[in-house]
């Protein structure tokens, strides 16, 4: 007999699972309360790179004089630039929805609740219930965005990321509060729309992410005051309020950080003001009303589901992955992904462990920033002698002939060995050069393997193969 798989969750994580429980044999249903592709797909990713492609056409218009074309009658059309995301939100999804067809993936449309570990009763919108019995449950509700106390949403002037995706008009003032990746790549999308951006963080750095090399941090400050977009470092937001056709929002010191630490100016409350503000400050997982608590499932004490290195979590037969996962893992949907493939082969009699030391990530701001391995930083925590190397994107052919001079690639090794720790790049199409960097950390590549690989000329590849030439 067929095992029976129910997936809860349509994202990347969740349609992988089911994906590929389906290819080795497997009955699969998979739930989901909205739109298959989950937040990726529907509100993240995929959105927002398309927003970000809108931008850079507008970008590379502004600068077409640089490079000798004359254009005239510059703007852009917001209704036009959503008409396209949606377009292509809409033939990803009809992609998805054809693999779950050929795979024969039954979907089943509402939220999943957790009865026990053979069934899940899924309630759809207009509360109908259907009880799904199966033989293995994986959990891949995914997140939505943290709410803040201080800064209540309204979905009118007060947005979260969600509603930025969807903004009826360009606003002519914004405050984004968050500077982690989405907040950073919003400021730079509705800057070069031509919103006047403030972006108020927490922490003294923009990108304040493990895996950020403070490298990358500060060059991407020098990037946003450059593009006129104002930084608020140390600082939160302790109340807000509209007036008329504006939101005033409070900043006072913040709380995460010692007081003594506190540069003068973040220790004196102030107040901003904006047509329209966006909460981009962290995620929270979904799973309200999936049962949880009743079924004995294990959570850390914000609501992440515990699993272990096979993606177990502590009952029996139940399986979880991606974002619900938490910090603690790495909540990107590449990850989600291949923990979706490691989950759905353990259901089906596999052993398979997932390996969290080497996951590239991409930030989509202008430039771009890509890592891979640990930072300097990191490295050193663990004990490591390290050696780095930086080299500049403006020193490359390539950039020069591109007008993309503003980058950096910088690599992380053993002093002894060589041995690559990390590789983080800043930079036009950096997330795109990081895979050759993943691939050799993957291999346990060091110095001399980047040393002895040819790169073609001129690329922005050869940035890595310059820096290795520094060390």
């Amino acid at each position: 007999m067929q095992p029976r798989i129910i997936v809860i969750g349509a994202g990347p994580g969740g349609y992988s699972a089911a994906f590929r429980a389906a290819e080795l044999g497997g009955t699969v249903t998979l739930v989901e309360s909205g739109h298959l592709g989950g937040t990726c797909l529907n509100r993240g990713c995929i959105p927002t790179k398309t927003l970000k492609a809108s931008a850079e056409v507008l970008e590379t218009v502004c600068r077409a004089g640089e490079f000798g074309i004359s254009l005239s009658g510059i703007g852009i059309d917001l209704p036009a630039i959503l008409s396209r995301k949606d377009k292509v939100i809409a033939t990803l999804r009809g992609g998805l929805e054809k693999t779950c067809a050929k795979l024969r993936i039954r979907c089943a449309h509402g939220r999943g609740k957790i009865v026990d570990p053979g069934l899940v009763r899924v309630t759809n919108a207009e509360g109908r219930v259907e009880d799904i019995m199966g033989d293995r449950v994986i959990i891949a509700a995914g997140s939505g965005p943290l709410p803040l106390p201080a800064l209540p949403v309204d979905h009118k002037q007060i947005l979260d990321s969600n509603d930025a995706l969807n903004i009826g008009s360009v606003p002519s003032s914004l405050i984004i509060v968050g500077a982690g990746v989405i907040g950073a790549e919003l400021a730079f999308i509705f800057r070069t729309f031509g919103s006047r951006v403030t972006l108020v963080e927490g922490l003294p750095r923009v990108l304040p992410v493990p895996s950020v090399d403070v490298e990358m941090s500060k060059l991407l400050q020098r990037e946003m005051k450059k593009a006129g977009i104002g930084l608020e470092l140390c600082r939160v937001v302790t109340e807000a309020r509209s007036i008329k056709n504006q939101v005033e929002v409070v900043l006072g010191p913040s709380p995460f950080l010692p007081p003594e630490s506190l540069p003068q100016a973040a220790r004196q409350e102030s107040v901003l003001s904006a047509q329209t503000v966006i909460v981009a400050a962290g995620r929270v997982p979904d799973t309200d009303g999936l049962g949880l608590k009743e079924a004995g499932i294990a959570t850390d004490s914000r609501g992440y589901v515990l699993a272990d290195e096979f993606l177990r979590t502590n009952v029996p037969g139940v399986y979880a992955l991606g974002d619900v996962l938490g910090p603690s893992k790495i909540m990107l949907a590449h990850m989600a992904a291949f923990e979706g493939d490691i989950a759905a082969e353990n259901c089906l009699g596999a052993r398979k462990s997932v390996n969290y030391d080497v996951v590239p990530s991409g930030i989509f701001t202008s430039p771009e920033i890509a890592d891979v391995g640990l930072t300097e930083e990191q490295a050193r925590e663990r004990g490591y002698d390290v050696v780095c190397s930086l080299f500049q994107a403006r020193e490359l052919g390539k950039a020069q002939a591109m007008g993309a001079l503003a980058g950096v690639f910088k690599l992380v090794a053993v002093k002894s060995s060589g041995k690559l720790l990390g590789v983080h790049i800043a930079g036009a199409h950096a997330t795109d050069s990081i895979a050759e960097a993943a691939l050799a950390l993957q291999m346990g590549a060091g110095i001399n393997d980047v040393l002895n690989t040819i790169h073609a000329h001129p690329t922005l590849a050869e940035g890595i193969f310059e820096a290795a030439r520094r060390l």
